[in-house]
């Protein structure tokens, strides 16, 4: 269970990452956008995150009725699942997500539901706990291309849906960066080594579209942005390197997918093929762990990747 004591980074332009303390330390992000004394949540963690949300608002002496938005690039529970009693906690807050996202919000049985079968109940329970509804007079559904105002400072909603349907990211020109959700794959400091991030894509269950994905990093890289900002974990700079990094592993996920898809065995190999080419790639980049090092931090990762991969190859039937 998270402590009541956030663990912050201040990062740049008013932006601060906070350790929702999802699953492990420095795993999932929130970040805090303050402007001239307002704020903006951009994704939440889980239900358990909010006491550290808060715990960073007062840090940083931003009173809980200073909180504008609450923007959740997307509504897998690691991102939004702790929003709704969030939003409790500030009550002048507006909720900003994507059309697809709201419904289930405003009702989040059929999140919780497709979250369970992919997880199991119990483990859903101990992670997320109990998802509230936000009220849907809270709730500001995003346009592609939206605008939207913090004490001055304007962001851009744009969709970016290869991870998933109901994914946006936000552009936010005053720091010259964009906020990516998972758009732009996962990217743990404890990988970094002297030749810069590590990072990899995420082919969460179960919108997984591998077109969309290569899309929705081109449309990020468009922006011709500085850094951009993921959940998983904050900052990351080396734009042009780690784009074509993006890609390059968006086509391996495909091929590897493609040459197990007819094993009887599929989700083993499965797994088995993504940490090795994870693995191969970051030993290439330079790090010095071993094996058990590589594997405490990939685990989650890689069985939830290759979840993804089977329903698309599912799906593709």
């Amino acid at each position: 269970m998270p402590s009541q004591h956030a663990q912050t980074t201040r990062v740049n332009d008013g932006i601060v990452a906070i350790d929702t303390e999802f699953a492990r330390s420095l795993l999932d992000a929130s970040h805090l956008i303050v402007e001239r004394g307002r704020a903006a949540f951009v994704d939440t963690g889980t239900n358990y995150s909010v006491p550290l949300l808060l715990d960073a608002l007062k840090q940083l002496d931003v009173d809980a009725a200073d909180v504008d938005f609450v923007f959740l690039t997307h509504v897998h529970l690691d991102h939004a699942g702790g929003a709704g009693l969030l939003m409790q906690q500030l009550p002048n807050a507006r909720c900003v997500v994507h059309p697809r996202g709201a419904p289930h919000m405003i009702d989040p049985t059929k999140l919780v539901a497709g979250t369970v079968a992919v997880y199991g109940e119990q483990l859903v329970r101990e992670m997320y706990g109990e998802i509230l509804p936000i009220d849907a007079s809270r709730i500001d559904v995003a346009d592609d291309g939206q605008w939207f105002e913090l004490c001055g400072r304007a962001m851009q909603a744009f969709y970016t849906e290869g991870h998933a349907r109901h994914h946006y990211c936000l552009h936010d020109p005053n720091s010259k960066g964009v906020f990516t959700g998972d758009s732009f794959g996962v990217s743990y400091r404890e990988l970094d080594t002297a030749a810069g991030e590590f990072i990899f894509p995420s082919s969460t269950p179960v919108q997984f579209d591998p077109v969309e994905a290569h899309k929705s990093v081109d449309r990020i890289m468009a922006l011709e942005p500085e850094q951009v900002y993921l959940t998983h974990y904050s900052r990351v700079r080396d734009l042009d390197r780690l784009a074509m990094d993006m890609h390059e592993g968006i086509d391996a996920y495909v091929a590897m997918a493609l040459a197990h898809a007819d094993d009887a065995n599929r989700t083993e190999l499965l797994q088995a093929t993504m940490f090795e080419y994870i693995t191969g790639r970051l030993l290439k980049h330079g790090y010095k762990g071993d094996r058990e090092m590589m594997a405490s931090t990939l685990d989650f990762d890689i069985k939830i990747n290759t979840q993804g991969l089977e329903v698309w190859l599912n799906r593709r039937v």
